[in-house]
């Protein structure tokens, strides 16, 4: 029986617009999805289709009638590239558990979860659940992994250049450099396994047909490198940002404190790597429009605002 053509969610294919290796890769992943569906005998359920910002994902059953998930993810993405590795290494220890991988097409066969997240959850709450969950991932790192500082030191680089007139306060700019260049020269910034992107999304609820040896809630989609546990915290202050509007400062104190001492984190150091990578975070914005060469857009000057507001706020 011929397979009904895929046809990619809005929100993954206009990722076109980032470049012609995007478009190369959007155009042919509806081939390579069925491709892999059919060589590994696989069945989608339904139709849904999820995706990230570089994946497409989709429910399916193997011939031996278990539920799981196909995760297709951009060739070029080098964050994801041993995403694989690191969750058969991880072995669905606090995790979702890998089937099947083929890193030459960038596919991976996923344990199905649930997919209720820690969204829903009170933010302290789920604060603490992720916090009882680093200590799963931040195993002795895997020699294949790039190192966090080899990122940083690069992206360090960048913010140095950065016009005098980009609208991040100098303060802010010369006390990440600082801050980021001790963390780069210090050892203790590599040699565990980081998961790069552990937020509310990426944790999910496991289904009671897993057993309660696995835990409650699993981590899924790490972009892994061999680092520092300490740099793991700022994403679950990003997110969720707007639900502290009116108690700011503390809101988002609460959740690094929480992070903090439920995972034994040293504070001084958590909280320089979130200065770190807030002023990062924010410096990608101005390159993305001096790249474009055009202004700053309203979207781009909020990012930057909440950067500096999560920076500010961990050290006032």
């Amino acid at each position: 029986m011929a397979r009904v053509p895929i046809e990619l969610p809005e929100g993954l294919d206009e990722q076109r617009g980032l470049g012609p290796d995007w478009a190369r890769w959007l155009d042919g992943l509806p081939r390579l999805f069925g491709e892999v569906l059919d060589d590994w005998a696989l069945t989608r359920e339904g139709d849904d289709l999820w995706h990230g910002f570089c994946s497409l994902v989709a429910p399916v059953r193997t011939d031996d009638g278990t539920p799981a998930v196909l995760k297709v993810t951009f060739d070029e993405d080098d964050e994801s590239v041993h995403e694989g590795l690191v969750l058969q290494h991880w072995h669905g220890d606090g995790t979702v558990r890998l089937l099947r991988a083929d890193p030459r097409r960038r596919a991976l066969l996923l344990e199905r979860l649930d997919r209720r997240d820690l969204t829903e959850v009170w933010d302290l709450e789920a604060c603490e659940i992720v916090a009882g969950l680093y200590p799963k991932l931040h195993r002795p790192a895997l020699p294949q992994l790039a190192t966090v500082t080899s990122y940083v030191d690069r992206w360090l680089d960048d913010l140095d250049r950065l016009p005098a007139d980009a609208p991040i306060p100098l303060r802010y700019r010369e006390q990440a450099l600082s801050l980021g260049r001790d963390l780069v020269s210090d050892p203790a910034s590599v040699g565990r396994i980081i998961h790069g992107d552990l937020h509310y999304e990426n944790v999910l609820a496991a289904p009671p047909d897993l057993g309660p040896e696995r835990g409650a809630w699993l981590v899924i989609d790490p972009k892994p490198m061999s680092g520092d546990p300490h740099y793991e915290p700022a994403p679950m202050l990003w997110n969720r940002y707007d639900e502290l509007a009116g108690d700011l400062r503390d809101g988002l104190r609460r959740r690094f404190h929480t992070l903090v001492d439920h995972a034994g984190l040293d504070e001084d150091r958590a909280r320089d790597w979130v200065i770190v990578r807030m002023v990062l975070n924010a410096s990608w914005s101005v390159y993305d429009a001096l790249r474009a060469d055009r202004a700053l857009d309203d979207e781009e000057r909020t990012w930057i605002t909440r950067c500096i507001a999560i920076s500010k706020a961990v050290q006032d």
